[in-house]
């Protein structure tokens, strides 16, 4: 009888510590990254206003058969050309309006607003 308990407890320590290893890995609403997406397409950044959280990614990828960029208007940042299927990224982390264009069509523009969660 002390081997079978033995052997439960031992189970039940492996069971709780498989558990409690998945528990500590997997993402959690806090922990995941936030992320949003722009299309550029037909010389038009889609969506042209985006409302975000500090935090999170916006990644603008050129779905146009003609080169572009994406420079915000503070110059807080600023892609290389973006050919055909290409991406940039971007991390908000300061609450606010930041109103971006492309460098090579000035009329293409668009706006990220972070709002505080």
């Amino acid at each position: 009888m002390f081997n079978t308990l033995k052997a439960s407890a031992l189970a039940l320590a492996l069971s709780l510590g498989v558990a409690g290893i998945g528990a500590l890995s997997a993402p959690t609403a806090a922990t995941a990254a936030a992320a949003a997406s722009v299309n550029i397409d037909n010389f038009v950044f889609g969506p042209e206003t985006l409302t975000v959280t500090p935090g999170t990614t916006v990644t603008w990828t050129n779905r146009d058969d003609i080169p572009h960029t994406v420079v915000a208007n503070d110059k807080s940042f600023k892609s290389k050309v973006l050919d055909t299927d290409e991406k940039f990224s971007f991390t908000f982390t300061k609450p606010g309006e930041y109103g971006f264009f492309c460098s090579l069509h000035p009329h293409m523009t668009g706006k990220v607003i972070v709002k505080a969660g």
